[in-house]
């Protein structure tokens, strides 16, 4: 007898079972919604791309360099497995993008639903291989596709269920000047890469990576200080103005902040929606403007849910075309264990609600007459494979999360009725077979109520 192989998966991958995999299309049914009410469109690339086109913008030391899934593939080219949705798509733009005959005007606005992978350290709600829902404008740089970008990621939120979360804002340029005051401008990368992981990692390990970096300490502590800046957006903003708003660029982007959170507050969203944290600089190399976390407030620990910003010189890189660019990303998987930790996801994991009980194999062709009609309303309904015990075939159907059976036999059939079961409240009655339909429906709306 051969030797059984031990079923497993890689540290930091996991199987999706359907009480997980049916949650997950719905939130991917639910983003796409979203997008397409804002008029982003759809499109795909490939998960392997040339190592130099995912790396050419990112620094040799970025952290995202030791994460990466690279190899040679069997012709002996330089290949890598995407570890986002942007950089990929700052090449399709770069192919496709721009004003010539077949190709897709700009603006283009788009989405992009796909795994991505990162070797990193698994831990709750991060794995190393997960799905991203991307949502991208290329081709213009006006701070109203900057704005819209915060209102999908509202919308995406509220829509999923969420009601308790904050959208937090930065903008790089102000992060600039602020670097520059305290002499670390050359230094930019390791030092936001150390202040992105302040609310991670706390100011300790912080202001130890600075060190690390060549900061003083005591550039370090004030550096520190003034990114941990708390109050109103207003107030934060007068903040930057006084101690760092010289430059002409921390100008353009306080100006820029200014008109997000005045529209943000003229269309209604609430005030503690959106928040300015001069922390909240995101960790890879490509952002140059607006940048996005939005951090679930009941369960901050498990991190951003859905970031972002602007990357305006990325497509440089493939084009000599000018497409800036600004997007988010919805972290799908993420967001599960989120949903999952905090009891959002519903408690039934079958597709079809309605089970059709099979009583004798040559009534098939009655039991999906049934199931066809219950269909045609809208409500999923599966026939029983097999002519097995009714109790067996009944537990079947709680086991996979059916809310209702529907059993037909002989003398049912003959008298044109069925019996609808309602398997949370374990009552039934009998309806005529044109009512089955509509009976299911009210059933449901019971169930949902």
């Amino acid at each position: 007898m051969p030797r059984l192989i031990e079923p497993r998966t890689l540290k930091g991958f996991r199987d999706y079972p359907p009480e997980l995999a049916l949650p997950r299309e719905r939130l991917m049914e639910q983003a796409r919604r979203v997008f397409r009410s804002y008029g982003f469109a759809p499109i795909d690339t490939p998960a392997l791309e040339y190592a130099e086109i995912l790396l050419g913008k990112l620094d040799p030391n970025a952290e995202i360099q030791r994460q990466l899934y690279r190899f040679r593939d069997h012709g002996g080219r330089d290949v890598a497995l995407r570890f986002d949705l942007t950089v990929p798509l700052a090449r399709f733009a770069a192919q496709h993008v721009g004003p010539n005959p077949g190709q897709i005007p700009a603006p283009f606005k788009r989405y992009h639903i796909g795994p991505v992978w990162r070797g990193e350290n698994p831990q709750a709600g991060r794995f190393r291989e997960f799905v991203q829902c991307d949502f991208d404008t290329i081709g213009t740089r006006a701070a109203a596709a900057d704005i819209e970008i915060a209102l999908v990621i509202q919308d995406l939120l509220s829509d999923l269920g969420f009601e308790r979360f904050e959208i937090r804002v930065n903008h790089r340029q102000i992060l600039g000047g602020i670097l520059a005051a305290f002499g670390a401008a050359e230094r930019a990368t390791p030092v936001l890469t150390a202040l992105d992981k302040l609310a991670k990692q706390g100011r300790d390990a912080v202001l130890d990576e600075l060190s690390r970096a060549g900061l003083a300490a005591q550039s370090a502590e004030d550096l520190v200080r003034s990114v941990e800046t708390r109050g109103s957006n207003d107030e934060i903003l007068r903040f930057v103005a006084e101690r760092f708003g010289q430059p002409a660029e921390t100008q353009e982007a306080l100006a820029r902040l200014r008109e997000l959170f005045a529209v943000a507050a003229a269309i209604g969203l609430p005030a503690e929606r959106l928040r300015l944290d001069l922390a909240t600089c995101r960790g890879l190399d490509y952002y140059t403007g607006i940048v996005f976390e939005t951090v679930l407030t009941d369960l901050p620990a498990i991190g951003s849910v859905c970031s972002g910003g602007r990357y305006d010189d990325l497509a440089g890189l493939y084009t000599k075309q000018s497409l800036p660019g600004v997007g988010a990303s919805l972290g799908l998987d993420r967001l599960l264990a989120a949903m999952e930790a905090l009891d959002l996801l519903p408690a039934s994991s079958a597709p079809a609600p309605v089970l059709i009980v099979q009583f004798e194999a040559q009534r098939l062709a009655e039991y999906h007459r049934l199931a066809r009609a219950i269909r045609a309303v809208g409500i999923g309904a599966e026939v029983y494979p097999e002519c097995r015990k009714i109790g067996a075939q009944l537990s079947y159907a709680e086991r996979k999360g059916c809310r209702a059976a529907v059993i037909a036999g002989p003398d049912e059939l003959a008298a044109g009725t069925c019996k609808l079961k309602d398997l949370t409240a374990r009552s039934e009655h009998v309806v005529s077979q044109p009512e089955l339909p509509a009976a299911v429906i009210a059933l449901l709306a019971r169930e949902s109520a």
